[in-house]
């Protein structure tokens, strides 16, 4: 939308420009902030970014999507990674950072960023630091999405899925009505391949292995907010306000 010629914009609803333009004056008397959200698969860190993006008026910057994004667009920083994606090796982090400073161009990353996903090591969470400095900025908070292993195999293995129509339930907190029956089809329920217990393990040691490096790191910043996300997601909600405030 922001490259938009002002012909464009002509025929752009009057209800849509309006809303925009409320929006973007509701979020003038926002704080800036830039946050980092940190935690396991399943954690809930997807539930709850949407609903900062929007009461902040914060980008989502997401830097899977990000990286595809700007392969896909050509861009210089995206013609570099699809060369190394090509000959299988990792983008640089340099690289990453690059496409995260490209993005913090855009007018809705203005009021700041939620960044999920990254930094992942030590190293990449510096040269994070290195480029906001530049541009005069810093890292407000880290939201630690903190919850018990065991807490997150239950929520993980518990889910079953219908596959044509894509219903999910849950063992114990939404079970099907007949045991691995889908309710309006009678169809089976399957698993996902990555909800198994042993793929999860997997997943978390690598998280744990990693990230907490990076939570130690901001730790001495003194800007890490531990979440109890084990909590529903309304009152996980409210901690992250509460975090924020």
């Amino acid at each position: 939308r922001e490259s938009m010629a002002s012909a464009d914009l002509e025929d752009v609803p009057s209800v849509d420009l309006m809303t925009e333009l409320l929006r973007r004056m509701k979020c003038t008397s926002k704080p800036d902030k830039r946050l980092i959200l940190v935690g396991p698969p399943g954690s809930g860190k997807g539930t709850q970014s949407p609903i900062i993006k929007d009461e902040y008026c914060l980008c989502h910057l997401a830097t899977g999507d990000m990286l595809r994004a700007a392969v896909a667009a050509k861009t210089p920083l995206g013609i570099q990674a699809k060369e190394a994606m090509e000959k299988g090796e990792l983008v640089s982090d340099d690289l990453v950072v690059g496409i995260i400073d490209d993005a913090l161009k855009k007018p809705s990353c203005h009021k700041g960023f939620i960044l999920d996903g990254f930094p992942r090591t030590v190293v990449q969470a510096q040269k994070l630091d290195e480029m906001l400095e530049k541009r005069g900025a810093k890292v407000d908070r880290v939201l630690n999405f903190a919850i018990d292993d065991a807490i997150l195999e239950e929520r993980i293995t518990g889910r079953w899925i219908h596959p044509s129509s894509g219903r999910s339930y849950h063992t114990k907190f939404a079970p099907p009505t007949v045991p691995g029956v889908d309710d309006v089809t009678g169809e089976p329920l399957i698993q996902r391949k990555d909800d198994t217990a042993a793929v999860l393990k997997s997943r978390l040691e690598a998280f744990h292995k990693q990230t907490e490096p990076v939570i130690d790191y901001y730790s001495k910043k003194n800007i890490v907010a531990n979440l109890s996300a084990e909590k529903s997601p309304q009152e996980v909600t409210s901690e992250v306000k509460k975090a924020l405030s």
